[in-house]
């Protein structure tokens, strides 16, 4: 057996070059091989550090080696590290009941766990099917996973095309487009294509650029699922636990309008780094669609995992991180809005879930010059750089980040 601490000398090309060797390529070479973390910060093989500001895509709520988390996944893991779904354990039914209680669900309610967010959309199709309603509505822009059921609920053609014929029924419509929405659930439409038996939205689309529907669309389509007894699926899987400023987007007012989904499908952030999802279901009847033996997982509600998330919503709690999250994203908009750098001509989103609008579609290379200044960053669409950091970031710290994006440059061709 190879003993990795023997190779912690390797240098980031060597890591590089034996990942080649190694790992399946879907991902590309890794830009860079990291080797420890602590708080907003990481470092790579080679000794080089830098500001976390993509935080894992939106999943190290609590940063890196946070001293809580660690503490709980070593006491848990030394306690009881699993045990199958023929038995329950206290951190689990502990995980369910808190969910319930941060959602503000109604008696009846209950949670599925499972071990990411992908999956916690595949169980949240399968109980729209179980509604025995033939069409499943989803978003253009939409991203909800890859595994077959959430690949089809994703709109984006390059993920989804080597892999068809996908689970079918699953209907995109127009971002955002009110017309559509009730369009798609007017009579003509049932008559002639079946009744909806759901619809699943990400309250702010993180892969297509963190972009946030349209005020009131969501209480539209509250409306139009509760009238032809469908149900509404709110995919949180990035935007919930805090990423936002509120436990879950939805509940931003300005967000989602008061709305009470019957779904809400949860991930990334709530293990703080520790692989674990959860699918929300909204009173008796969301509850009960899948019923024994229609649903399972090996390593859903694991004990491990549970006592991870537990401990990352305890510190979310403790140390007022949801008034933290929007104190601190609005120092950082602000700061990158005021650095009066012309290739960045704004930012949008919430909370710490942001994106840099570029003036060129020049994504690629400023995430290339972040990662060469010390920053991890993400660029989400061509001309969009996405920053989802650890919910811990500093003041300072975002500043800065801010002024990285005040000083960078990327050469136009057409000058």
């Amino acid at each position: 057996m190879t003993d990795v601490t023997t190779r912690t000398e390797l240098s980031s090309d060597a890591w590089t070059q034996a990942y080649s060797r190694s790992v399946m390529d879907t991902f590309g070479p890794p830009q860079r091989v990291l080797v420890r973390g602590e708080g907003a910060y990481v470092w790579d093989a080679d000794g080089k550090r830098y500001l976390d500001l993509l935080a894992g895509i939106a999943v190290n709520a609590l940063g890196h080696a946070h001293p809580t988390l660690t503490a709980a996944v070593s006491a848990q893991l030394g306690t009881l590290g699993h045990v199958s779904n023929f038995f329950g354990t206290p951190t689990q039914i502990t995980l369910a009941e808190r969910l319930l209680q941060l959602a503000g669900a109604p008696d009846g309610s209950r949670v599925f766990f499972t071990n990411s967010g992908t999956e916690a959309n595949e169980a949240a199709f399968k109980m729209v099917r179980r509604t025995g309603a033939p069409r499943v509505l989803a978003l253009d822009g939409g991203f909800h996973g890859r595994t077959m059921g959430a690949l089809a609920l994703t709109a984006k053609a390059a993920y989804r095309e080597p892999f068809e014929p996908l689970p079918g029924g699953v209907e995109h419509l127009p971002f955002g487009d009110t017309d559509a929405l009730v369009e798609a659930f007017s009579p003509a439409a049932v008559a002639e294509r079946g009744a909806v038996g759901g619809l699943v939205v990400e309250p702010v689309q993180g892969e297509a650029g963190v972009r946030e529907l349209p005020a009131g669309y969501l209480a539209l389509a509250r409306r139009l699922t509760a009238d032809a007894g469908a149900l509404l699926v709110l995919d949180e899987v990035q935007t919930g636990v805090g990423r936002t400023g509120h436990w879950f987007a939805h509940q931003d007012p300005e967000v989602g309008g008061g709305v009470v989904p019957d779904v809400v499908t949860l991930a990334k952030g709530l293990g703080g780094g520790f692989p674990v999802g959860a699918v929300v279901a909204y009173g008796e009847h969301a509850a009960t669609l899948l019923g024994r033996g229609q649903h399972g997982t090996t390593f859903g509600g694991n004990p491990v995992a549970a006592a991870a998330a537990l401990a990352t919503l305890a510190v979310i709690e403790r140390d007022r991180l949801l008034a933290h999250v929007v104190e601190v994203g609005e120092t950082l908009r602000r700061a990158i809005e005021a650095g009066g750098n012309p290739l960045v001509t704004g930012v949008r989103g919430r909370g710490l879930l942001l994106a840099v609008q570029l003036a060129r579609p020049v994504a690629a290379e400023v995430a290339a010059a972040a990662l060469e200044a010390g920053f991890v960053v993400n660029a989400v669409a061509p001309d969009a750089v996405r920053l989802a950091p650890p919910l811990i970031l500093t003041t300072d710290q975002a500043l800065d980040a801010a002024r990285f994006f005040a000083g960078v440059t990327v050469p136009d061709p057409e000058h």
